[in-house]
């Protein structure tokens, strides 16, 4: 009777192996977009560096967002997730090594948008795979697992920015070499339990078509609209971070900015974990959601009205903490409510939109909005977002 009960999950190996393996898919780009490319971008670009990085996260959330979808339908069907995640850590780590080798800023736009196919082509089968293998009744605690990702990404930010710690060109080095360590371990040694009834096709009942596929995928447009308007905040403050805490303490570095950054989300994974385990127990998994984001509504607020470092500091703390557990949260809820399980990769990818739609409407949102009323207006307007996305979720029925 005990065997069969741990059977009907998946082993505690597999999904440490799997957190590491996803957190190493955030170490990629973590530390490189939000301090390390920045920089880079304001070498070349001297004062035109806010309009530069509103260039590259451009072009590069194009690239990002078509090869998520390619490579996650690929993997469907080849059914072969490690091969691709193995052949995208390669390649995304090589390149990743020819930034600092740019001069100009057009190549570096060229070599980021090779990097980010060569990324997702890792990221996309990734995410899939979680989906192959974890049982809706550990979603919660997949969630609670995935929250290390962003903060081991931070992490990894703070010591390859520490001062005196290395050049540039080492920096990206020892950013691809944890990329490697962290996914590897999966690729080899993970052993995942099967679960048949995971991936079986979608069942067709005797429900008109058209009133089936709206039913199914009713939860999942409310979820993808959710998690967008989240991301739109989160990708504003991705990229501009590093400058809004400039514009308020100049004195404020790069490496002050990724320990910030780092710290709020080592501080979010304990509170997702036992939210996760929260969820699995009560099977409550909108509920952190929705709580998440009127958080995240009111660390942004503070954040508008911020005029010293000290309170600029605590509202960033508390939405970042409050959206880093909405998001880890999100990412493992999504995978019950997506319709049909043979199409787990591409679906995901439309999903992984939510992550980099936002890059490219916030250039623009943010280019209009900063000059005129600075970052306190752009922040109030993403207030409203936040609140918007909890309202969605509210309405979401408890699954069964």
């Amino acid at each position: 009777m005990n065997n069969a009960g741990r059977d009907t999950r998946q082993s505690t190996r597999f999904m440490l192996l799997y957190a590491l393996a996803a957190a190493g898919g955030a170490t990629a780009y973590v530390p490189f977009l939000t301090v390390l490319l920045p920089v880079r971008v304001a070498d070349l670009a001297g004062a035109q560096d806010i309009a530069w990085l509103a260039y590259v996260a451009f072009f590069g959330a194009i690239a990002s967002s078509l090869s998520n979808i390619g490579f996650g339908w690929l993997s469907d069907i080849t059914g072969n997730r490690r091969g691709w995640i193995a052949c995208g850590m390669v390649l995304s780590c090589a390149l990743l090594l020819c930034v600092t080798q740019v001069q100009d800023l057009t190549g570096l736009i060229a070599v980021i948008v090779v990097w980010q196919l060569c990324l997702n082509m890792m990221l996309a089968p990734l995410t899939a795979w979680a989906g192959d293998c974890v049982p809706d009744r550990q979603k919660g605690l997949l969630g609670g697992l995935l929250s290390f990702s962003p903060a081991l990404g931070a992490l990894a930010g703070v010591v390859v920015t520490h001062p005196g710690m290395a050049s540039d060109d080492v920096r990206l080095m020892l950013v691809a070499a944890m990329v490697v360590g962290c996914v590897s371990p999966v690729l080899i040694m993970g052993a995942p339990r099967r679960f048949p009834e995971l991936n079986q096709p979608s069942a067709i009942d005797q429900t008109p078509r058209k009133a089936r596929d709206w039913a199914a995928l009713t939860p999942a447009i409310r979820m993808w609209i959710a998690r967008l308007l989240m991301q739109i905040s989160e990708a504003a403050l991705f990229a501009y971070l590093y400058f809004w805490f400039r514009s308020i303490s100049p004195g404020f570095g790069d490496n002050d900015v990724a320990r910030v950054f780092g710290l709020v989300l080592l501080v979010s994974v304990p509170f997702s974990l036992l939210c996760g385990r929260w969820v699995d127990r009560h099977n409550r998994p909108n509920l952190p959601l929705v709580v998440g984001a009127a958080l995240s509504a009111v660390g942004l607020l503070t954040m508008a009205a911020a005029q010293d470092l000290v309170l600029a500091i605590a509202g960033y703390v508390l939405f970042g903490i409050a959206s880093a557990i909405f998001l880890a949260l999100h990412s493992a809820q999504t995978l019950r409510v997506l319709p049909r399980p043979e199409h787990r990769g591409r679906d995901l990818g439309i999903f992984n939109l939510t992550n980099t739609v936002p890059s490219l409407i916030m250039p623009g949102l943010t280019l209009a909005m900063v000059p005129l009323f600075g970052f306190s207006g752009l922040f109030v307007l993403l207030t409203a977002l936040a609140v918007v996305a909890g309202l969605l979720l509210v309405a979401l029925p408890r699954p069964k």
